[in-house]
């Protein structure tokens, strides 16, 4: 790779503590659900600081946002780059949002260097990737890539029961254009990695060439709600026990599978979460993650086995499976343009498997993608401690570039 560009690292810098003031809470975190007002005064400055860059902006029927930097052939499909700007309701400056400003910081320097390019690049804004508002997360990529209909992402409801589409309209961002349809000829999407592995061994750049598929799965024990009192031990039907043994028996089943095998058990409903009762009921949830299928039978497998067991005379046990995300495989184009980047910056890297679910897993399903990931501190994410460093959103941002610049094609340099 030839003509290496690079970015202007402190305004990119600039621009990330900027938008980190939009659903700014305690501990330099960010609380900004998606379609929120604190959403909607980040979108507006986008949009203006992408109308300050000559982009076109436009929106489409699920709020995802396009900024377009024109390409001499604008027939053409265009290369698209970008993220969400959605957080959890304690999650840090850079998950996602680090992705989208980048990708506005590849155009600025676009037209700092007046290099003009054959095909369009666009930067896209994802709306609701985390699903802490609206579930199941990813779900506007999902709906692009036709995994959803429009219909079901429109009709999606938060806790308080506010649809997705009546959020976006009170925000105003109920975008007239189609929800997909076009096709893209590249895309890519930088983020930090949410886990320790590359800080850890000093990478500079994660290329990733996979995502984990997930299985996710709802769990119930019902047992029988006894004083706790007067019930002796050998009479009770716990199901709180049946529950912690199902809670060992899932971190077995991911300790099993590792060194890619996750498994999780996230959240519990205990029935009735009285101090003096025996629990009756559990309602819980468990997650499992691995990059290979076949595993990821195996490991449904196991549960059922160990839910069964559980399923004796004094508890009843039931567990259903409420999603099925197929591992990915990335474009291996779009790595090659990646790798290419990543050696001529000379920049310290390795191949990874990612162990999130992101917008770029959904786009892969309608076009040729990739992701790009830097280290953050700690591996931490989804907390108000998440962190990069001002060298780490540059190299990344660096690598952004010129893999875009590889696929829209260079017409020119001033």
């Amino acid at each position: 790779m030839s003509n290496i560009t690079t970015v202007n690292g402190e305004r990119l810098w600039q621009t990330l503590q900027i938008m980190s003031v939009f659903g700014a809470i305690a501990k330099d975190g960010v609380c900004r659900l998606a379609l929120s007002e604190e959403d909607r005064l980040a979108r507006d400055c986008l949009k203006n600081w992408a109308l300050g860059a000559g982009c076109r902006v436009r929106v489409d029927r699920m709020g995802n946002m396009f900024l377009r930097r024109e390409g001499t052939r604008p027939e053409l499909p265009a290369v698209v780059t970008g993220s969400h700007m959605d957080s959890q309701p304690n999650g840090g400056r850079f998950d996602g949002v680090y992705g989208v400003l980048a990708g506005l910081e590849a155009l600025r320097t676009l037209n700092d260097a007046h290099i003009q390019t054959e095909r369009a690049i666009e930067v896209i804004n994802w709306t609701n990737e985390e699903g802490a508002r609206f579930a199941p997360a990813m779900i506007a990529s999902g709906v692009f890539a036709g995994v959803f209909d429009l219909q079901f992402g429109h009709s999606r409801r938060d806790q308080n029961g506010v649809t997705l589409l009546e959020a976006l309209r009170q925000i105003g961002y109920e975008g007239e254009h189609p929800v997909g349809g076009f096709p893209i000829h590249a895309a890519f999407e930088l983020h930090i990695e949410q886990g320790p592995i590359l800080e850890a061994e000093n990478r500079q750049i994660g290329i990733v060439t996979a995502a984990q598929g997930q299985r996710w799965f709802e769990a119930e024990i019902v047992g029988f709600s006894a004083h706790a009192g007067t019930t002796p031990m050998d009479k009770r039907r716990d199901a709180l026990l049946g529950f912690a043994r199902m809670v060992e028996e899932v971190n077995r089943i991911g300790r099993t599978f590792m060194p890619d095998g996750r498994a999780t058990v996230g959240m519990a409903q205990i029935t009735p979460n009285s101090r003096n009762v025996v629990p009756g009921r559990v309602f819980f949830s468990i997650e499992f993650r691995h990059p290979d299928e076949t595993v990821l039978e195996q490991m449904e497998c196991r549960l059922r086995e160990a839910i069964n067991i559980v399923n004796n005379g004094e508890l009843e046990a039931v567990v259903k499976r409420i999603f099925d995300y197929p591992p990915v495989k990335f474009d291996q184009s779009c790595i090659a343009s990646i790798r290419d980047a990543v050696k001529a910056l000379g920049y310290s890297h390795r191949d990874m498997v990612s162990g999130a679910g992101h917008d770029a897993c959904y786009l892969n399903e309608a076009a040729p993608t990739a992701m790009i990931f830097i280290p953050c501190v700690d591996g931490i994410s989804h907390n108000e401690a998440e962190n990069i460093h001002p060298h780490w959103a540059t190299a990344g941002a660096n690598v952004l570039i010129n893999a875009l610049l590889d696929k829209a094609g260079r017409v020119n340099a001033a």
